[in-house]
């Protein structure tokens, strides 16, 4: 069980910000990063926070697993990872998805993701 090296994580942040941090944790295994996911938009963005995580928005609907997809390309292609450095945790057929991703630390995770945004 992935366990995080801090519990500082609130859930109750539903306001736009592009402080991420809450939403980027570090753990023993990597970088836990959380995320609410909007099917069906117009563009594929990272948004911003809501309810203590990222908000992103994907083009593909939540059928067969082309919206999970299109969230782990989303992220991949923000953090310049390869498909062997990235993992979904939890989420598989729900909105909210934790997705864990190797080799980098919680900063830079947040440095770049912030750096992706609108």
């Amino acid at each position: 069980m992935i366990q995080p090296e801090h519990s500082s994580i609130s859930e109750r942040n539903s306001e736009p910000t592009s402080d991420l941090n809450s939403a980027v944790v570090q753990t023993t295994d990597g970088v836990l990063i959380r995320v609410h996911v909007q099917p069906r938009a117009r563009r594929e963005q990272i948004i911003g926070m809501h309810g203590g995580r990222i908000k992103l928005a994907v083009t593909e609907p939540p059928d067969k697993g082309k919206a999970k997809e299109a969230v782990v390309r989303l992220v991949a292609a923000a953090l310049n990872l390869s498909s062997s450095r990235r993992e979904l945790l939890r989420g598989d057929a729900s909105r909210q998805k934790d997705l864990l991703v190797l080799n980098l630390d919680a900063a830079e995770v947040s440095r770049l993701l912030t750096a992706s945004l609108p």
